[in-house]
């Protein structure tokens, strides 16, 4: 679905993330969710189409495009595998912060691999206690000559058995200095004194999510992102980027339900017509197509913003809070449409509601969303957060 801030070239690049996921992993979308996890081969081949972060440099493996064009690969990738869409997004969040706070060797070290789709990186901010106050980490890292050693626990990590390193938020200021006691580093997670464990989660299965341990874990100093008691303030910024993503995400899930349903309710007949021909069935779908196209419009003016260099805080937490729950409600449609035979695995509706349910919960909750609307609108003070 092409729009007022799509290029030609934009548009030829989402035909070609369209076809890869229609015709490579679609297919394949429930058997890696009984895997657990994804082919290597198939990230690869994303990595040589040119779709994995093509935001970032040449000089890192991307192509210089916009921010846009990631977010167009996530909509796209999400319509054939919910948690596929998962790989693009993970590594422009991750390839972006590392492009502009790690030393340039540390980049040119990890950057090309991420972006010709060798590796996943993950990202390690949460922990058991913290939750959504992102700023109360418990996890410790202190500086013992030319090497950090970390002590503690993250919580509900996307990938964190499937990476190959994680930036890893930790404290290393005092606890009552909260966000600026804070440092951010890129651990390898081969390292010794690390272990994982995997959550039964409903969905996300194939992406997968579990906790990270660290135990005196030792890491080179020169892994350091941003300064010391500053990572936090200077890496969060990227996030305002990720949440657009998966606000479109989760936009293609319920675009792609919209389109298969559409035409179920134009075939499938009833009481001598068509569906479609029931009011009661075709302006519910016509209620949540036009959602669904302000929403995509809604996350494509937050990247389009950031393209241009303009402020976009508010504009992401609202690409984030919203879509996820409109995806939800859409495909919860959709599957009723289809009846009983939606209800079955037969049909990816049920799948598809499992998978974007979490990402009302990860990546900061809808409430947290709007208290950051409020605070741009109203001002922080008033906020009173």
């Amino acid at each position: 679905m092409h729009s007022i801030y799509e290029t030609d070239e934009l548009s030829a690049i989402r035909e070609v993330a369209r076809k890869f996921g229609m015709e490579r992993l679609r297919p394949g979308y429930r058997a890696r969710e009984s895997a657990g996890k994804f082919e290597p081969e198939l990230i690869r081949e994303l990595g040589e189409l040119g779709l994995i972060a093509p935001e970032l440099p040449e000089a890192f493996g991307g192509s210089g495009a916009g921010a846009i064009c990631s977010g167009v690969v996530c909509e796209e990738l999400a319509r054939a595998d919910f948690s596929f869409g998962y790989i693009p997004l993970l590594a422009s969040l991750n390839g972006q912060i590392l492009a502009a706070h790690a030393r340039p060797e540390v980049a040119r070290q990890w950057l090309p691999r991420v972006t010709a789709g060798e590796i996943v990186i993950a990202l390690a901010l949460t922990e058991p206690k913290g939750g959504s106050d992102a700023a109360a980490l418990a996890l410790r890292m202190e500086r013992q000559g030319e090497e950090y050693v970390l002590n503690g626990e993250k919580t509900s990590i996307s990938a964190a058995d499937q990476a190959a390193a994680a930036i890893v938020f930790a404290r290393t200021g005092r606890s009552e200095d909260k966000a600026r006691g804070i440092s951010a580093i890129l651990v390898p997670m081969d390292l010794p004194g690390i272990s994982t464990t995997r959550f039964q989660c409903m969905g996300q299965r194939a992406i997968g999510r579990g906790s990270i341990f660290f135990d005196n874990v030792r890491v080179p100093a020169q892994n350091l992102l941003g300064s010391e008691n500053a990572g936090f303030v200077q890496v969060m910024q990227g996030f305002d980027f990720s949440r657009a993503l998966i606000g479109l995400q989760c936009i293609g899930v319920a675009q792609q339900s919209l389109e298969e349903t559409w035409a179920h309710v134009g075939e499938h007949r009833a009481f001598g017509q068509p569906l479609a021909a029931f009011q009661g069935v075709s302006h519910q779908l016509a209620a949540f197509d036009t959602k669904v196209q302000a929403a995509r419009l809604l996350c494509l003016h937050a990247l389009w913003l950031r393209d241009n260099g303009a402020a976009h805080t508010a504009e992401a937490a609202m690409s984030k809070w919203w879509p996820p729950l409109l995806a939800y409600e859409t495909v919860h449609c959709c599957l009723l449409m289809h009846g009983h035979y939606g209800y079955s695995g037969e049909l990816p509706f049920e799948q598809r509601l499992r998978d974007v349910l979490g990402l009302q919960i990860g990546d900061g909750t809808a409430n947290i969303m709007k208290t950051i609307l409020a605070r741009q609108r109203a001002g922080r003070q008033a906020v009173g957060a």
